[in-house]
């Protein structure tokens, strides 16, 4: 393939990875980075949503065709791996939380299709979600995903409707700022479950108070009333 993942942890990423990709998946199925996506959509949301719900929408609401048992119980094992290596290394270690973002052959990394498939998770549950996106300090850290999720360069402009120059920012420092994002919204919904917050990491995300003239999490470079704070 031309594109590789990284980083690869523990789980088989590569066989799943081939399978999505072979003609045995339906061809609307997600692929490894927009699955990692969604799935971490799901382990950190605001409510649980069982297997039966969501392993559909993995699969673009078609069937996948499985050589027998046994490679269907490797497959949809691996998927269920990487949703509970999520949810224990969020659990345990939040700095250690990485997510599967593309890399091409230049060495761009490619975090729109992570973000796309954090956003079809949030559509599950829409109204569960709505605390979060009301809040204007927390969504903050939904910020820099939502970014990634529309073309600044399509008619209406950024998704976020920020100026070409903070939108760019925003979307240049988006990979580097998901992670900390991502922290944040499972200790947000922690929070609101009365569980506490996991590791060190939770303090250092973007859920903390940001002064008007402090730089703006969401990585722009601006000032945080002249950004995010301006919305």
């Amino acid at each position: 393939m031309s594109e590789t993942l990284f980083p690869a942890g523990p789980v088989d990423l590569e066989t799943l990875d081939q399978f999505l990709m072979s003609d045995a998946s339906p061809e609307s199925c997600m692929q490894l980075s927009d699955l990692d996506g969604f799935l971490t959509g799901i382990a950190i949301g605001p409510e649980p949503v069982m297997p039966s719900e969501w392993l559909p929408a993995v699969w673009g609401g078609e069937e996948p065709v499985f050589e027998g048992l046994e490679q269907a119980r490797t497959v949809i094992g691996v998927i269920m791996g990487r949703y509970n290596e999520i949810l224990r290394t969020l659990d345990t270690d939040p700095e250690a939380y990485e997510p599967l973002f593309w890399e091409n052959q230049d060495g761009e990394v490619i975090a729109a299709d992570w973000a796309e498939g954090f956003a079809d998770a949030i559509r599950l549950r829409p109204e569960a979600w709505r605390p979060l996106l009301e809040d204007r300090e927390a969504l903050v850290m939904l910020m820099p995903i939502l970014a990634l999720c529309g073309d600044a360069d399509a008619e209406g402009g950024s998704p976020l409707e920020l100026d070409p120059e903070a939108d760019a920012g925003l979307l240049a420092e988006a990979p580097e700022l998901i992670p900390a994002c991502v922290a944040g919204i499972d200790g947000f919904w922690k929070e609101r479950r009365g569980r506490p917050a996991a590791g060190p990491g939770r303090a250092k995300g973007p859920r903390a108070k940001v002064g008007r003239n402090d730089p703006c999490p969401c990585g722009s470079g601006r000032k945080h009333k002249r950004c995010c704070g301006a919305h």
